[in-house]
């Protein structure tokens, strides 16, 4: 019997309109009335799931959800912090210096906000503000204080320009953030030890449910860690290769109400 379905965002729960579908609504509805906690676990930032959160009725007492691709982990109810992973002002300094040596956009974030350093603004910057909701506003690193709390950092660009910076990434980069394409045009980077996949265990271990116990569904490559974490990690039928051959089942596309289909199939029918 599973208790907990960690469920990502954007290319997963949401179809490509932005919408939840309403079989999927009525789905995690009644799992939840079965007693299934459902965890939303997205790269968004927290502010980016909350008009979600409320409209699938995931902010009462006793929901969580996942956030910033595992670096805050939030009581739903009381928006209370029951995990937090952070970077500092440091680490914006020197992603700033290669983003400007890589020729390559970036923006970051605070509990408030997205902010860009640059001033000719990133339209993919303009967009992550528009999906998730939150303000923008630009800001030189100079000018930011030193004690800033900094929950993600990302890289944005086109998919061919962001793929040149990728492959010019030094390599020790990668021992001190943990780094994931989220889509084409976004790259994010995050404490070394902020994972969705740690993210799900840390709160699991918290509510005592075990590993075998936990459904996680995703698409892109900042889910893999839950997809393999997971006792059954379900890909969507629109999830890149790596997904798939990570994940226990293949459903249905994120267009296609793939998520229902799942939980249907996998969790509610067996009950």
């Amino acid at each position: 019997m599973y208790k907990l379905i960690a469920i990502d965002m954007d290319g997963t729960l949401l179809n490509d309109r932005h919408e939840v579908p309403e079989d999927v609504k009525s789905t995690l509805a009644e799992a939840k009335r079965q007693g299934i906690k459902i965890v939303l676990c997205s790269g968004r930032p927290i502010g980016g799931l909350r008009g979600y959160i409320k409209a699938l009725n995931l902010d009462e007492e006793g929901d969580y959800a996942i956030a910033y691709n595992g670096a805050l982990v939030q009581d739903s109810h009381t928006e209370g912090v029951v995990a937090e992973l952070s970077l500092s002002h440091d680490d914006l300094v020197k992603l700033h210096d290669l983003s400007v040596e890589l020729k390559s956009p970036m923006h970051f974030f605070d509990a408030k906000g997205v902010y860009s350093p640059n001033a000719d603004i990133s339209e993919y910057t303009v967009l992550e503000a528009y999906l998730c909701q939150i303000p923008l506003a630009y800001r030189q690193v100079s000018d930011i204080p030193t004690n800033i709390s900094i929950p993600k950092i990302m890289f944005i660009d086109n998919p061919d320009n962001l793929n040149r910076t990728i492959q010019a990434l030094p390599e020790n980069l990668k021992e001190q953030y943990t780094i994931v394409q989220s889509s084409p045009y976004f790259l994010e980077f995050v404490h070394p030890s902020a994972s969705k996949g740690n993210a799900v265990k840390k709160l699991a271990k918290q509510l005592d449910i075990k590993q075998e116990e936990i459904m996680s569904f995703g698409d892109n490559g900042n889910d893999l860690s839950m997809i393999e974490y997971a006792g059954c990690g379900v890909a969507m039928g629109n999830a890149i290769p790596e997904v798939k051959a990570a994940a226990d089942f293949q459903t249905r596309s994120n267009n296609e109400s793939g998520v229902a289909y799942a939980i249907k199939k996998l969790v509610l029918d067996t009950l």
